[in-house]
């Protein structure tokens, strides 16, 4: 009777596990293409062929689905433009989304003030800065609306995952983010172009992007071997590029040589940037359907280096050896090395680093005997 009974259950489940399984399968096909590479349940063919498509077959595509944090934004443009025209008759020019990632480090702070000079006479831009760290930067915050521009200051750390690989996919998460946000807002009328902290730009190289109709491209100077990278033009049209390490890129570009229109952009749902060092720029433009007779040559042709790949030597946080005591205000010290703090330069303690040394008359002196 058991052994009955125990058939008569198994036939009892058949039908139910019939059901469950027919629900599960109306489920994932009812769900859009969109839907199911979100929750990770893959696509099914016509799917691949729609990545395929756009590029992105092979690519461990990873949706747009950054952990962002905004930390403050402002939208008035308070510049004073040293330029003949007011301000009102810049009003038509499209919006330049200027997208620069960046990270906590002794050079962060000198390298966005020095960046920020150069946008202060760009009209019509909005500044997406987009940090690589847990929480907000209450100081940058200040910073950025003291400038006067436009900007939006977001938080999106890099995975830890990606942390320890070598090399890591820096500045990923943070250009992942913008485009993010730029999906968020529905944007479609403007320019997109990803500018490092670190880089020099020509005040030219703003006007030639803004006439961006789909892909703009233009040579980046200081690239690796060549000392450049950008595109071979012949008889006005982009035909092939010019870079030291092509690795199998079909398109070998650096970030900060080429602009998107945003229009153009919207036109494909999968725009992505993979986790891939040294792939971010090719594989971006594949998610975008980039062909080469879309490609628009900017600076005379591509014979002018409109921006420069330069890159400051880096150094470890300063330690200032300095009792705590003498940090009041008795001297403009303790107000200095807390700002410095604040900005990721420097920072005080009274057991490691430096001893603080000053020096008057031309001789150093310990910092007790002036400040005592």
């Amino acid at each position: 009777m058991v052994r009955k009974g125990g058939v008569a259950r198994r036939r009892c489940l058949v039908p139910l596990v019939a059901g469950a399984l027919f629900f599960v399968a109306f489920c994932y096909l009812t769900l859009s293409a969109d839907t199911r590479l979100a929750l990770g349940l893959g696509g099914g063919a016509e799917d691949s062929e729609e990545l395929s498509h756009h590029g992105l077959d092979g690519m461990n595509f990873r949706p747009l689905n950054e952990t962002v944090h905004i930390c403050s934004e402002s939208y008035e443009d308070r510049r004073q433009f040293m330029q003949d025209k007011p301000q009102s008759e810049y009003g038509q020019l499209p919006v330049i989304y200027f997208v620069t990632p960046t990270y906590p480090r002794r050079e962060q702070i000198p390298e966005l003030t020095r960046l920020a000079h150069t946008l202060l006479h760009v009209p019509r831009l909005h500044w997406l800065v987009a940090d690589d760290q847990e929480k907000c930067n209450g100081f940058m915050d200040t910073l950025l609306y003291r400038f006067g521009i436009p900007f939006t200051h977001m938080v999106s750390p890099m995975p830890s995952k990606f942390r320890n690989e070598k090399p890591a996919p820096r500045g990923v998460a943070n250009r992942r983010a913008a485009l993010q946000w730029l999906r968020q807002h529905n944007l479609t009328n403007g320019i997109l172009y990803f500018g490092d902290d670190d880089n020099t730009y020509d005040l030219r190289l703003f006007s030639e992007i803004r006439k961006t109709q789909r892909v703009s491209m233009f040579p980046v100077g200081l690239i690796a071997d060549y000392g450049v990278s950008g595109p071979v033009v012949r008889k006005g049209k982009v035909v092939a590029f010019l870079d030291s390490w092509v690795a199998g890129r079909r398109w070998p570009v650096d970030m900060a040589g080429f602009a998107v229109n945003l229009e153009y952009m919207a036109q494909y749902p999968y725009v992505n940037m993979p986790y891939k060092p040294g792939y971010e720029e090719d594989l971006f433009l594949r998610s975008i359907g980039l062909q080469m007779n879309l490609i628009e040559p900017r600076g005379n042709n591509c014979t002018e280096i409109l921006v420069w790949h330069t890159q400051t030597k880096s150094k470890k946080l300063g330690m200032v050896r300095l009792e705590s005591k003498y940090l009041d205000d008795r001297s403009n010290l303790g107000a200095l090395l807390h700002n410095l703090k604040l900005m990721g330069v420097a920072s005080t303690t009274e057991s490691e680093g430096r001893d603080a040394l000053i020096s008057k008359n031309g001789k150093e002196k310990p910092h007790s005997k002036i400040l005592s």
